[in-house]
């Protein structure tokens, strides 16, 4: 019944409005149209679909929990292909992948000379307000001031711009200890490019935007670089994160750690947070492998968009802030859902 059914779906394609409005058409693809599938390391995706998959509340993906804790990690290629079908969902955008990473920046838990710049929690009226200050309206006001709002200080505004894009990082201590900080909310405003501003200006090529040649810009033009900042008026507010242990990686929209070139970002508006996706990066350095959509970000929408988590550190953050590739990505879900991807008509 399964290979019956598995055969007649192939090359269907359906086309659904997402969540986002947007028409998407959903195609069923085989095991055999993924290109690489074959040699990826199907073991270690199954230990990462296991970190998050108790958390997934449909029955059916419940089920295949169960069903993958039961499985002996050499049968992990099996246990995607017996209980999964290969789902291509294309919005009319070319696939785009990018990269992230958890920052380690150099802080104290007191204000110094050197450390002066603060990382703030959640102030009440900002988390009840759909819309609260601007960054800039924030940073040169008096509204966080004497608040005890502060969790630490770091010595560079820059690397602070940069963690509130990434939503989370380490801040290293003098005494040689660490501290994580997480995603605590936001002020409510649209995150805007500043490196798409520094392109509309003339002032860098569409080709030259990286997360190196921003940071370069704006230290080397202090005064605009620190209005350039403004351009973004949307900022994030941090806490502190004690339970997870420092050789995992930071925690993730699903509040679970993300695991270093297994995890990616996605729009849940057309991949569910959880869900395996099949990854065909192409490129400088081509990349081939089964991951885990663990988290989500501001700036990732659309069914062909995916930001891949490359682990903690400066080097890192410099792989990650190089990569701008295109591919496909191929969302695996539960064989049940996908024949429910099917038309009535069929």
């Amino acid at each position: 019944m399964i290979a019956a059914l598995r055969s007649l779906l192939l090359g269907v394609v359906m086309t659904t409005a997402s969540a986002a409005g947007a028409e998407a058409t959903r195609s069923i693809l085989s095991f055999n149209d993924l290109d690489g599938w074959a040699a990826d390391d199907h073991e270690a995706a199954l230990s990462v679909f296991l970190n998050t998959c108790g958390d997934l509340k449909d029955p059916d993906w419940q089920a295949l929990c169960g069903v993958a804790r039961s499985y002996k990690p050499e049968a992990a290629r099996s246990f995607f292909e017996l209980f999964f079908r290969p789902v291509l969902v294309e919005d009319g955008n070319d696939a785009m992948f990018t990269g992230y990473f958890e920052p380690e920046l150099d802080g104290a838990k007191s204000p110094t000379g050197k450390y002066r710049y603060p990382l703030y929690r959640i102030p009440p009226e900002a988390r009840e307000a759909d819309q609260w200050l601007s960054r800039r309206e924030l940073l040169t006001g008096d509204a966080m001031t004497g608040r005890g709002l502060e969790i630490a200080w770091v010595d560079d505004p820059v690397e602070l711009f940069f963690l509130q894009i990434q939503g989370s990082g380490r801040i290293r201590l003098p005494d040689g200890s660490a501290l994580r900080v997480g995603y605590g909310g936001a002020n409510g405003h649209p995150y805007r490019s500043i490196g798409a501003e520094l392109v509309r200006r003339g002032t860098l090529g569409a080709h030259e935007v990286s997360a190196q040649m921003i940071r370069a810009w704006v230290r080397n033009n202090p005064e605009a670089g620190a209005e350039l900042l403004f351009h973004n008026p949307s900022y994030v507010f941090f806490r502190e994160v004690t339970r997870v242990a420092p050789e995992f990686g930071p925690l993730g929209a699903m509040n679970r750690s993300v695991t270093t070139m297994r995890s990616i970002a996605a729009d849940p508006a057309y991949t569910p947070l959880g869900a395996p996706v099949w990854v065909e990066k192409d490129g400088k350095n081509p990349l081939r492998r089964l991951m885990i959509a663990q988290d989500t970000g501001s700036a990732i929408k659309g069914a062909q968009r995916a930001d891949i988590f490359f682990g903690t550190g400066d080097e890192a953050g410099q792989a990650a802030g190089r990569l701008k590739d295109p591919g496909r990505m191929v969302l695996l879900l539960p064989i049940q859902r996908a024949y429910a991807l099917l038309p009535d008509e069929f």
